[in-house]
């Protein structure tokens, strides 16, 4: 097997999430090349207990700080150091030992560790978009600054940084991402009205958690995956496209000014674009299955359909006005997908909440930080507000 320089300690933030699972299993496949340095959780105590001592890292911690208790009693036997709280999940993202962090945690938490990274000048493995959905000019502002290092790990985003890898400077015409179209892409308006969560939280192709999950079936999550583009890649939003692919074998393209495409084909697994971020730039050999092209016989794709899927658009929207609006869409997205899991609210009432927060709430073209964490707040109020149960 090939090998790097030396063992990369990873912080793996969100390791009880369905990446940062894989990305354990990417590591434990691979134990002379990488090593666990700290694992992170929101609420899943024991899993992040199991982990703990399956790869004993240096550091756990937990979101939660009711869990701190039982984490600390339970590893007590092994000298892993053990802490508690937001503040102390950012703190770990920026230890000196670590060499890549991932940052798989879900949704707006993710804004501040990732933040704490990239001043530290980190190779961070970006698994949460909605970093670069929220404040994406922020994030920028200080990798060019702290000099850091962000690589994706989105199945479509990681295609398309393959795609122009060895490409230097020459002109991108367009970025093509693809879309499986979820589980719901050939119901009808009608129809729509009437899918529950049982049916939404069963995408055809990838195995994700809850609210990515759920935002596959909407669209949402390819709408955060463009506003994810233009800051990952330094494109405009004309420069943005979104094809069905129903397949995922094709995870995105590249179109260059000379018409020329290229793509990027594999079997939807996350542990190859995972294990790519981690040893980036070299490939080393697997054991994943590879792509029988026997057994692929055709490839279809087709234009998302904005009026039945309208998320796709309200997220093209706010990518366009800029400023705050993405963040503000986050933030109402957030609070709409948790009130549909909670069968609180139907499917199309989703976009519906969507779209009249995104006209009523304050718009800040340049938002500091402390905007950003005030639109949050002030949104995620305002989302529940225009809610009717």
């Amino acid at each position: 097997m090939q090998t790097l320089d030396k063992k990369k300690q990873i912080a793996i933030l969100g390791s009880t999430g369905s990446i940062g699972t894989q990305a354990l299993d990417v590591i434990a496949a691979n134990t002379d090349l990488f090593e666990v340095y700290a694992l992170t959780a929101h609420n899943q105590v024991d899993l992040l207990i199991a982990q703990a001592r399956a790869f004993k890292p240096e550091m756990v911690a937990i979101a939660n700080e009711s869990h701190y208790s039982k984490l600390k009693e339970a590893l007590a036997d092994l000298p892993i150091k053990v802490f508690a709280g937001s503040d102390a999940i950012a703190q770990i993202a920026a230890v000196q030992a670590v060499d890549v962090v991932l940052t798989a945690m879900v949704g707006y938490s993710g804004l501040k560790p990732t933040m704490h990274a990239v001043r530290a000048g980190k190779k961070i493995a970006l698994a949460n978009k909605e970093t670069l959905v929220v404040a994406g000019e922020l994030i920028y502002d200080l990798v060019e600054k702290h000099h850091a290092a962000i690589l994706p790990v989105d199945s479509e985003h990681s295609a398309i940084f393959q795609c122009l890898v060895g490409e230097g400077n020459n002109p991108v015409e367009k970025l093509i991402l693809t879309a499986s179209g979820g589980p719901f892409r050939t119901k009808s308006w009608a129809e729509l009205q009437h899918v529950t969560r049982e049916q939404a939280l069963k995408h055809p192709n990838w195995d994700m958690g809850a609210k990515i999950t759920i935002d596959s079936a909407s669209l949402m999550n390819k709408g955060f995956e463009i506003i994810e583009a233009k800051w990952l890649f330094g494109v405009a939003p004309a420069q943005i496209d979104v094809v069905v692919h129903p397949q995922s074998i094709i995870h995105s393209m590249v179109q260059f000014a000379d018409g020329s495409i290229k793509a990027q084909l594999g079997l939807p697994d996350m542990k190859l674009p995972i294990q790519y971020a981690f040893t980036y730039p070299d490939r080393i050999k697997t054991n994943f299955p590879r792509l029988d092209f026997d057994l692929c016989s055709q490839f279809t794709f087709e234009k998302p359909d904005l009026e039945r899927f309208r998320n796709l658009a309200l997220a093209y929207h706010a990518m366009e006005l800029g400023g705050n609006m993405p963040c503000i869409l986050n933030a109402a997205n957030e609070v709409v997908v948790a009130e549909f899991l909670a069968d609180n609210i139907g499917f199309l009432q989703m976009s519906d909440v969507i779209e009249n927060v995104l006209a009523k709430a304050y718009f800040i073209p340049k938002p500091s930080y402390d905007d950003y964490v005030s639109t949050d707040l002030q949104v995620r109020e305002l989302t529940k507000s225009l809610i009717k149960y």
